[in-house]
């Protein structure tokens, strides 16, 4: 078995072969236990990628990176490596890509005439701050000139790393220009290093929200995915955990299936869930009905059905009794956005 990976194959994406070298690196890995992470630099023809999902709070959004070391085995992001002709398996978690001119890209689309300052959610496909943000910091880079700029953003993470740009975020934060979307999965650190083994454990997830907290910086915390069976029991302790350590809003994603992922998961329940895999994946089913079909707008998030419709009551409920404040991009002001001339270089520190 590969130790601290959420999938143990690199299976064939939903559109074709795998590329020559990967095809011929199966049988070198038969009996490796540990897979090392391989970054390809790249340079993007683009960044700002366009929503029109009524689910999904943001029009703009920005990926620095594609791919995701955390390895968690339910990602949705998984089958965006298919059209790369890379398995959403293994390759998703191994074979990674930082887009090294992600800010130079963004410069340019502030500086165009007629650019409208809109909130730009950076990390919805796949985690801005990954490990590999350690060596290339191009969130970092985003954020600086996200600052430079005035310009509103919103971070999704469930990384710790994030506490690296306090600095940054505090300065945003003072200008209601920025806000940050936290993901906690479980309070259980031994189910949190199965699930997701390459992210941070959930007591040092709460610390961060409590850092950024203290800093001004607000902090939606999202009990994401919500997994049927698995974790669901955790939502009130959970949602308590969140609020004691100072989040200001919270919110939920029940887990989906889309194409290769239902693969991957089942078949990481096999591994370390198999007296409980058939159970789990009836109470998901109650929830989502066919769960290759997880992509239909309304029902995306929150599910369907009276099993959907009991979890979305628990939520509400648990949020009005915590005191929990609904959390929107609108919130944040655009008022203040400035075209800076490029005059020097972004840094890492």
């Amino acid at each position: 078995m590969l130790k601290k990976r959420g999938s143990q194959d690199r299976r064939v994406g939903r559109f074709g072969q795998l590329i020559a070298l990967q095809q011929q690196a199966l049988n070198a890995e038969a009996c490796v236990t540990v897979l090392q992470t391989q970054t390809r630099v790249v340079q993007a023809k683009s960044i700002l990628n366009s929503n029109s999902s009524p689910d999904i709070p943001w029009s703009k959004t920005i990926n620095p990176y594609q791919g995701c070391e955390h390895g968690c085995s339910y990602c949705y992001a998984r089958p965006s490596h298919a059209y790369h002709n890379l398995s959403p398996g293994l390759d998703f978690e191994t074979q990674l890509f930082a887009k090294s001119n992600a800010a130079d890209l963004l410069r340019q689309e502030f500086m165009k005439a007629g650019y409208k300052p809109t909130t730009i959610a950076i990390g919805t496909n796949t985690d801005a701050y990954q490990p590999i943000e350690r060596t290339y910091g191009i969130t970092r880079q985003l954020l600086q000139l996200m600052l430079q700029f005035r310009h509103p953003v919103s971070v999704l993470t469930k990384s710790n790393l994030i506490t690296r740009d306090i600095d940054l975020l505090s300065e945003l934060a003072a200008l209601q220009l920025v806000e940050v979307h936290f993901s906690v999965t479980s309070l259980n650190s031994s189910l949190a290093k199965k699930l997701e083994p390459r992210a941070a454990l959930p007591a040092a997830r709460l610390e961060a929200i409590r850092v950024l907290s203290q800093a001004g910086i607000p902090v939606k915390a999202m009990f994401a995915p919500l997994i049927p069976g698995l974790n669901d029991t955790e939502m009130a302790d959970l949602m308590l955990a969140a609020k004691q350590a100072g989040a200001q809003s919270m919110g939920y994603i029940l887990l989906r299936l889309p194409y290769e992922v239902q693969g991957i998961f089942t078949d990481w329940l096999a591994q370390h869930y198999p007296s409980e895999q058939s159970r789990i994946l009836s109470m998901i089913r109650q929830s989502r009905g066919d769960m290759r079909n997880a992509q239909a707008f309304s029902s995306r998030m929150t599910g369907q059905g009276l099993a959907a419709q009991q979890l979305k009551h628990n939520f509400e409920r648990c949020f009005t009794e915590l005191g929990f404040k609904s959390m929107s991009p609108d919130d944040l002001t655009t008022s203040l956005f400035t075209k800076v001339s490029a005059t020097s270089q972004l840094s890492l520190f």
